[in-house]
């Protein structure tokens, strides 16, 4: 059973997701030289990339969201504390792109459907629940609180590896 306490502790837990991955680091698509030939990457051009899909989008509006958080706990899901958002026009029934990373590595990933391109995501309520789709790497539960750090941590230990997201909706 959800209790009002587990879904305040939920709605503060995407407020912080939302404060950063609307607040903290650049966000772009590399340009089209960078890319060397991959197309719809996002972030600072490096050597290493992995390629993300993220299904069940549920339409083609607006942006896909994606934050790159380093192998740090303390800086998941809090103000200023993702490395970076690469953004993309989003596609439906999903949206495939890659993301550019510093180096190889272990990274974690959310995802959010902006789907509005106001590069914020949409609460509502009281308790101020995510309106627009989200996900994080690995796909972990997100029923009534924030996934652990443990669960989404992703190995990109060379360029090229793929990874697929699940969003969820409202």
């Amino acid at each position: 059973m959800i209790t009002p306490r587990r879904l305040h502790a939920t709605a503060l837990a995407f407020a912080a997701t939302v404060a950063t991955m609307t607040g903290a680091g650049t966000a772009f698509a590399a340009p089209a030289s960078a890319t060397s030939g991959r197309p719809n990457c996002a972030g600072p051009a490096s050597d290493t990339w992995v390629n993300v899909t993220i299904d069940g989008v549920r339409n083609g509006n607006g942006l896909m969201a994606v934050t790159l958080y380093a192998d740090e706990s303390r800086k998941f899901l809090v103000k200023k504390g993702s490395m970076y958002v690469g953004r993309v026009d989003a596609t439906a029934p999903e949206t495939k792109m890659c993301l550019f990373v510093p180096k190889p590595g272990v990274y974690v990933l959310a995802v959010y459907h902006d789907e509005d391109s106001s590069r914020n995501l949409k609460r509502g309520g009281v308790l101020g629940l995510p309106e627009e789709g989200f996900g994080f790497s690995n796909n972990p539960p997100t029923v009534a609180s924030i996934p652990s750090f443990r669960s989404v941590r992703l190995n990109i230990a060379k360029s090229g590896l793929s990874t697929r997201i699940h969003l969820k909706y409202p």
